[in-house]
């Protein structure tokens, strides 16, 4: 492309920020740079200059090395060389400020990469996930928690050790033993139950208590006569790790020889270490160890708490659900259930989905291979200015949390196959999967992130439209504002969140803590609060503190909040609109379709001279004629070998007349699709014309919102001189009164000097 005629190119690529302030400007006008704007006023500008394209897009005293394109040699190695290094052609690793139609086509080219990117790890992100987890954790958490005894205890309405005892010998038990068939047929499935028929229970179920020490804490000297012992709450100090009797339920095993894990519960962080009963595969012999626990007082006042775990395995659908009931005992008494359901897929590869999924590993684990090259390229010419744009840091958290995934799903994939042959070898351990689904929980967990990371990074590759860059651009804009805002926003905020602790701590649950006040306050801002409760618990401060808190958050700060961002907005919107899209990507289209019609008239006139050749020859076409007539019109010899060469079919050099009439028909009927290709490019650039004629005459006339945006600037410079006006007047008044009193003084100054004058005539 002509140097001429880039200089007449202006593409929106994306915005120019016009900094009068700063001494160094490159770092933001280049077209190449991605980082945020910076936070004092500037010109939004979506209109491409190419001239105002700099050398040094990150603001180097000297700008970056970019590896310079060598010339292709003859030869396929080098071809190939060189297809492989256009690969990897960024806006970052070449430069484009002298081409700015290369610039966006180099952009389009990121974009459906990224876009193919996108749409593989969207694939692998839900290929994990089924609707069928929802109901299977449903299933389980209603049979295990909702299920009562005959006294009409359930699980989550456990409030003592008696409670306790009679869920595990009812409700419990009946859960994880399934013997017998709606009509009181025995199931036969071995050694194994199956919880509803279908859910495999994995191994036996095990009973793990915590204990503290006693005289953990101390007494006061005037109860200590009438209380025994002392019991703290839970800590690693005052756990007790000494064996009360034989037996593993009486030993103490630490977190390490259990190969467990700690455990956050409702009121503190419990160890994986413990008192431990494993249960056996069938009802009677479980409910005979319960009873025995039981009676010997397995559970005293130094429990805090005790942890019941099993897994149970679904084939239908291939999803292990990982189970702990945990009921905490607290030192002020009583007791708090909670529990913890996690289903998870752990085995991967089963059906021909799951193979589809591996497909899409090995394209997700080329994307990441083809992006760590190209990040490496960028930050050898960028080097540390390369980590200053917020996109290269999300691309680099991608990329990492990427590789932290296939990492996981390789250590995942083989620690499964261990213990599945483990347990396969002995059925009748534990079968300890809270480690994998724990693990597996925080990989999901991860690729949600990921993925959410992955989607917010579009904004990167759509950046080159003025439109697209309204949310960036606002937010720039307003940085400043927002920040001053939330500081004095976080001042009356966590005043409030104290207040509330204070008050209502100690009978309202969402004020039971200081990090729960503040999820609460935020939720009253949304309008889902319970007034009753902090009307009940202080008749005089509750309601004073929700009004007046609702009236300077909800009502005066959040409104402040947006009328800053509305305020940015519409500057930015107006900014925008006053600025001249002369070349976007339809223009790029339409010069697609100018160059394809070009080269179909191109073909329609080599058609037509090779009919008049016919024409002027006679009944024997020889190929020398034929060749030498064409060679005058401006052919190529292959062209017009490969050309006489389709129809000659004896091979005789000669085309007799049933050959020409051949000839002639099949260049008749292609001269009749191209008129007709041609014709229907010319349309669609007769309509896009139209269409941009209508914009221009649409730009030429103004708007009731350009009309409106005037009025306003109007009104504030009638404003702005208004007050000068007023304060001129203030001096100009200001300066009568200094001129009066200086006449004044200068009275007063003569006075003196008469009576100075007549005293000594006075004196004679």
């Amino acid at each position: 492309m002509s140097s001429g005629r880039d200089n007449d190119l202006k593409l929106p690529i994306q915005e120019v920020h016009e900094m009068g302030s700063l001494s160094n400007k490159n770092a933001w006008d280049n077209a190449a740079y991605e980082g945020s704007p910076p936070s004092t006023p500037f010109k939004v500008q979506a209109i491409y200059n190419p001239s105002s394209f700099p050398t040094n897009p990150y603001g180097y005293e000297e700008p970056p090395v970019y590896p310079e394109k060598s010339k292709p040699h003859p030869g396929s190695c080098m071809a190939f060389v060189n297809g492989i290094r256009s690969l990897w052609g960024t806006k970052l690793t070449e430069n484009l400020s002298n081409n700015p139609e290369l610039y966006i086509r180099r952009t389009l080219r990121e974009l459906i990469v990224y876009i193919v990117f996108l749409v593989d790890i969207c694939l692998l992100t839900y290929g994990m996930t089924s609707s069928n987890t929802y109901y299977y954790t449903k299933v389980m958490s209603n049979l295990f928690l909702s299920t009562a005894v005959d006294t009409g205890v359930t699980f989550q309405t456990i409030r003592s050790m008696a409670d306790f005892w009679n869920y595990a010998q009812g409700p419990l038990l009946n859960g994880l033993y399934w013997t017998k068939w709606y009509n009181s047929d025995l199931i036969s499935h071995g050694p194994h139950s199956f919880i509803y028929y279908e859910n495999m229970l994995l191994g036996v179920p095990r009973i793990r208590q915590i204990k503290v020490m006693n005289n953990s804490c101390v007494v006061h000297k005037d109860f200590r006569k009438d209380i025994i012992g002392c019991y703290d709450i839970y800590t690693a100090d005052n756990e007790i790790i000494s064996p009360i009797k034989n037996g593993s339920a009486w030993t103490y095993y630490s977190e390490k020889e259990l190969g467990g894990s700690s455990h956050w519960g409702k009121i503190t962080v419990y160890s994986g270490g413990g008192y431990y009963q494993d249960l056996k595969t069938n009802r009677d012999e479980s409910a005979v160890i319960l009873q025995d626990l039981k009676d010997n007082l397995w559970l005293d006042r130094g429990t805090r708490a005790v942890f019941i775990d099993f897994s149970v395995y679904n084939a239908n659908i291939n999803l292990f659900c990982v189970i702990r009931l945990v009921v905490e005992f607290p030192a002020t008494g009583g007791a708090i259930p909670s529990s913890q359901f996690r289903t998870v897929k752990l085995i991967r590869y089963v059906n021909s989905w799951d193979f589809f999924i591996i497909g899409c590993e090995i394209i997700f684990c080329v994307f990441i291979l083809y992006y760590i090259v190209e990040e490496i390229l960028e930050l050898r010419i960028h080097r540390l200015q390369y980590i200053k744009c917020v996109w290269n840091c999300l691309d680099l958290v991608v990329i990492l949390l990427s590789l932290l995934s296939i990492g996981f799903h390789i250590f995942r994939t083989i620690k499964v196959n261990i213990l599945m042959g483990a347990l396969l070898t002995d059925p009748v351990i534990y079968a300890d999967f809270e480690f994998l689904a724990f693990w597996q929980t925080q990989y999901n967990n991860m690729n949600a992130v990921n993925l959410f990371f992955a989607w917010i990074k579009i904004f990167k590759y759509i950046s080159f439209n003025k439109t697209m860059t309204q949310l960036s651009s606002t937010l720039a804009r307003c940085a400043k504002d927002i920040l001053g805002f939330a500081i004095m926003f976080f001042i009356v905020f966590f005043a409030y969140a104290q207040l509330g602790y204070l008050l209502f701590g100690t009978q309202v649950a969402n004020f039971s803590t200081f990090l729960k006040c503040i999820f609460t306050q935020f939720r009253i801002i949304l309008g889902d609060f319970n007034f009753d409760e902090i009307d009940n618990a202080n008749r005089i401060l509750g309601p004073i503190y929700f009004v007046t808190y609702v009236f300077f958050v909800f009502f005066v700060l959040l409104n402040m909040f947006l009328a800053i961002i509305n305020d940015t907005y519409s500057e930015v919107k107006a900014d925008l609109s006053n600025q001249k899209s002369e070349l976007q990507i339809t223009d790029i289209i339409k010069q697609g379709y100018n160059k394809a019609l070009t080269k179909m008239k191109l073909k329609k006139e080599r058609i037509s001279d090779v009919q008049k050749t016919l024409q002027n020859g006679s009944n024997m076409l020889e190929f020398e004629v034929f060749r030498s007539n064409l060679k005058d019109l401006g052919h190529s010899d292959q062209e017009i070998t490969d050309t006489f060469a389709r129809f000659d079919c004896d091979d005789n050099k000669i085309l007799d007349e049933q050959e020409q009439m051949r000839m002639r028909n099949e260049l008749k009927e292609r001269k009749f699709a191209l008129n007709a290709e041609i014709e229907n490019f010319g349309k669609n650039v007769d309509n896009s014309t139209v269409v941009n004629q209508s914009a221009e005459k649409t730009n030429g006339s103004v708007t009731n919102e350009e009309f409106q945006i005037m009025e306003r600037r109007v009104v504030q410079l009638e404003r702005s001189i208004s007050n000068i006006i007023f304060k001129i007047q203030a001096i100009a008044d200001k300066l009568e009164i200094i001129e009066k009193n200086r006449d004044q003084m200068g009275k007063f100054v003569q006075n003196v000097k008469e009576d100075e004058k007549n005293d000594p005539v006075e004196k004679l």
